[in-house]
């Protein structure tokens, strides 16, 4: 027998739309994506109801009763509409307690899924939307505490317990590569062109950072320039000796992050987009720091957990 939908689940992030259609089990009957990202529309709510429409206005029609359920930048300041930040620490009942609603037409509505923010005594704020409901949907309940890590263009390093978020710290490694290599002199002697990895140049980069990163990421930056001027690494490999560089610079601040937290015995777990996974996982070798767990996506698991909570389903 086939399963039946029963909830439409939306990953609507900066850049792009992911909608997923959900059965009573939990499962993944059907997904799609677009790259109308909260970031790109303009015009106000009118704009957001036309790229929702464009993408799955026939599921929408087939189930007319369906709730509708939206996690990430959909909820910022420039998104359909802000989403309060809850505070850690912070369960599935806490995130589903603060939900907001927009009116999608027809009497129906949209739900959108709070964020976090983690405000730690003596140090700044910090915050997440989106990646709250990835971690709701990499949730074990027989792990009583893990450190996660969610790699991305703003990656976070997590400590779970007792089934939510405790706290968690954010590394710009996924912005900061972008910017250097599109906007710096360190991509001048790039191929415009992307290729293969370079797995060699990555791990020196690595390397770099775990045996040298006290002399500093700003002076080991320019090495990428250097190497390439004196042809110390070939031109495409400078691009992961970048990538190794400021992972390994993170993976320095993110471990000793967890053991400030308690949890360097804790399960190191990754969740997200498994190219960007292998390479945490490769400079997690080069730090000699055992992995246990490698997920993908958890958000449309996270949005059904979610729903589940708020008594939607």
């Amino acid at each position: 027998m086939s399963e039946t939908a029963r909830l439409i689940g939306l990953d609507w992030g900066s850049s792009s739309l992911r909608a997923t259609l959900i059965s009573a089990q939990g499962h993944v009957l059907s997904s799609r994506q677009s790259a109308q990202g909260a970031s790109t529309l303009a015009g106000g709510p009118a704009a957001f109801c036309a790229a929702l429409d464009a993408l799955i206005a026939d599921w929408m029609t087939a189930h007319p009763a369906l709730p509708m359920l939206a996690c990430g930048m959909v909820g910022s300041q420039h998104g359909w509409r802000e989403a309060p930040y809850v505070p850690c620490p912070c369960d599935p009942a806490a995130l589903a307690a603060q939900m907001v609603a927009v009116e999608i037409g027809s009497g129906r509505r949209l739900l959108i899924v709070p964020g976090l923010v983690y405000q730690p005594e003596g140090l700044p704020p910090d915050v997440m939307r989106g990646e709250e409901t990835q971690l709701i949907g990499a949730l074990d309940p027989d792990l009583a505490e893990a450190c996660m890590i969610l790699p991305g263009t703003h990656a976070k390093w997590v400590a779970l317990r007792e089934s939510g978020v405790h706290g968690f710290a954010t590394q710009m490694s996924g912005e900061l590569f972008a910017l250097l290599r599109q906007h710096s002199v360190l991509g001048r002697l790039m191929p415009t062109e992307a290729g293969l990895p370079d797995r060699a140049g990555f791990a020196e980069g690595v390397r770099a950072a775990r045996d040298h990163g006290e002399l500093g990421l700003a002076h080991q930056l320019f090495a990428v320039r250097t190497l390439g001027l004196l042809q110390r690494l070939p031109a495409s490999g400078l691009a992961d000796y970048l990538s190794g560089l400021l992972i390994g610079h993170e993976l320095r601040a993110g471990l000793a992050w967890r053991a400030r937290a308690g949890l360097a015995a804790a399960p190191l777990v990754l969740v997200g987009e498994p190219a960007l996974c292998q390479r945490y996982e490769w400079a997690l070798q080069d730090f000699d720091q055992a992995l246990d767990a490698a997920l993908g996506n958890t958000a449309a698991a996270g949005l059904w957990r979610l729903a589940l909570a708020a008594g939607l389903v």
